[in-house]
């Protein structure tokens, strides 16, 4: 069995023409849209993704500004900035970027940013309206697990989802989502006793945990369709995934690395921006 390829490419391209033309009409109106991502890190490859972030809005025709706080920012600090941008009106998502300075963490600091601009999910208020079910963000990465899933006509109602990962950012908000799709979801993580038995029961199989080649063949059931959420850096200066890539050998179809999941959450990023500057 060789694994169909469920690239993002494509769908990013769909996502992204779509919110050209709607921020196109939005500025012959007069209401530019304006997208603000507040870092805090030195981080060299989180400063390759906002500058990609930067890129791909300015492709669209979003104005994306780039609060950097510098790696000492304390908290008081990034609180005043994202209470700030908040009530500006001018400004219409805001995305706190991660990693943050030691002893900060994005859940907490999350809350400070005005749930109708959380364009990524990061106020526990909207993954609280998530699991509810009510209208909200989800994270874009989340998001984009099901999206692709729909894009590639690929079945959810009624099949059995394993998501490896509990984070707030992925994990959880993926099995969220999945749940709405009426899947029957497992979320399995570090302390989940014999790892592969689990794994193996999934006909979706989502791998969300940031460890290179963690999922192998023995992971997966025959036929499994992966989505592999990882992006890992290789010693060679690429991106590797949390899913060998000999699983390709038993699953009927993967997410490539890169090209799958990651273009397809920079683009809903957009649409959200784009969805709150239509609201106001």
């Amino acid at each position: 069995m060789t694994a169909q390829t469920l690239s993002g490419k494509e769908l990013a391209a769909s996502i992204r023409a779509d919110v050209t033309r709607r921020v196109a009409e939005l500025a012959a109106s007069g209401r530019p849209v304006r997208l603000t991502v507040v870092t805090a890190t030195e981080d060299e490859s989180s400063a390759w993704y906002v500058r990609s972030i930067a890129k791909a809005a300015a492709n669209v025709g979003i104005t994306c500004d780039i609060a950097d706080l510098g790696s000492n920012a304390d908290r008081q600090r990034i609180v005043e900035a994202l209470t700030m941008l908040s009530a500006d009106p001018t400004v219409h998502g805001i995305i706190l970027q991660t990693p943050l300075p030691e002893g900060l963490a994005l859940e907490e600091l999350g809350s400070n940013i005005a749930p109708e601009k959380d364009v990524d999910g990061a106020n526990p208020l909207s993954l609280g309206r998530l699991a509810a079910g009510l209208p909200a963000f989800a994270p874009a990465t989340a998001e984009a697990v099901v999206t692709i899933l729909e894009h590639h006509d690929v079945p959810v109602s009624g099949r059995h989802a394993v998501v490896v990962g509990r984070s707030t950012v992925v994990g959880k908000p993926a099995a969220h989502l999945l749940l709405d799709k009426h899947a029957t979801v497992t979320v399995c993580h570090s302390r989940t006793a014999n790892l592969a038995a689990v794994t193996s029961q999934g006909d979706i199989l989502v791998a969300a945990v940031g460890r290179a080649g963690l999922i192998t063949a023995d992971h997966l059931k025959d036929g499994a369709v992966v989505i592999d959420v990882g992006t890992n850096p290789t010693p060679e200066g690429g991106l590797m995934g949390d899913v060998d890539v000999a699983a390709a050998t038993r699953a009927s179809a993967m997410t490539p690395v890169p090209g799958g999941v990651g273009p397809v959450t920079t683009a809903l990023l957009l649409r959200h921006t784009a969805e709150v500057a239509e609201r106001v």
